[in-house]
């Protein structure tokens, strides 16, 4: 698998941060939260507290690693939340219809860039609710040229930017692979969120293709918020398949 079939980047970025991240999708993220804050200071008055918005789509706990990676990274560029940035988070607690008001309430707060930790729907909240603050995605959703997020890879235009994994794509591979580790596989599960346009472009098109040419029978299992889970596991114990393939649900 090449390197660039597993990830594009979007690229109006030019900031030496090899020695920041030896994590590449952060450094990608980190450079262009950078250059946004970078182009808002220009035009600001000296020493004004410049103010990121931080929309994610789950909680505080799971959100909290991946957030202290990037608040470490801006740290030791001198960036330091309380001296000359201020952070405003905002969760949406796996409520994806909470994506648009959250989004417009960091536009209210005339944030200077939002970075946003979620997919297809919270970064086009954002995008909805504002045309000139700059949005950084993290690499969550669908293809952003194919959602409409951005006009191509090589040049966004609009305001949005960051890294995109293109997991979708990753899909008919993933099940290559899961064959390969069991030869005898026949029936696959596949569970997925029927309220993620990934996971819902997976199964209703990525994965019967690959599943047609490995020969093998995919078995779509819709799992919902609380307690899906429990529920889809009970069934399957039942049901008994040979595998199990769990799509992005980001």
């Amino acid at each position: 698998m090449s390197k660039k079939s597993s990830e594009q980047f979007l690229s109006p970025l030019s900031i030496d941060l090899k020695s920041v991240l030896c994590n590449l999708k952060f450094v990608i993220v980190l450079g262009a939260m950078l250059f946004a804050l970078c182009s808002s200071v220009e035009a600001q008055q000296p020493k004004k507290v410049s103010r990121i918005g931080f929309l994610a789509a789950t909680d505080a706990t799971r959100e909290s690693t991946r957030a202290e990676v990037i608040w470490l990274a801006l740290r030791e560029r001198g960036y330091i939340e309380g001296r000359n940035i201020a952070i405003e988070y905002r969760y949406g607690e796996g409520k994806i219809d909470r994506a648009p008001e959250l989004a417009a309430e960091v536009v209210r707060l005339k944030v200077d860039i939002i970075v946003v930790s979620g997919g297809d729907a919270w970064i086009r909240a954002a995008k909805n609710a504002t045309k000139t603050i700059p949005i950084v995605m993290m690499g969550a959703g669908l293809d952003p040229v194919v959602a409409g997020l951005v006009e191509s890879l090589a040049r966004p235009g609009g305001n949005v930017t960051g890294v995109t994994n293109l997991t979708v794509e990753l899909g008919g591979k993933r099940l290559e692979l899961l064959k390969e580790a069991v030869p005898k596989l026949a029936r696959v599960a596949v569970l997925y969120d029927p309220a993620t346009p990934a996971s819902v472009l997976d199964v209703k098109e990525v994965l019967p293709a690959a599943a047609r040419a490995l020969r093998l029978t995919i078995e779509p299992w819709e799992v919902r918020p609380a307690d899906g889970f429990e529920k889809v596991f009970a069934a399957l114990s039942k049901e008994r398949p040979d595998g199990l393939y769990v799509s992005p649900a980001r």
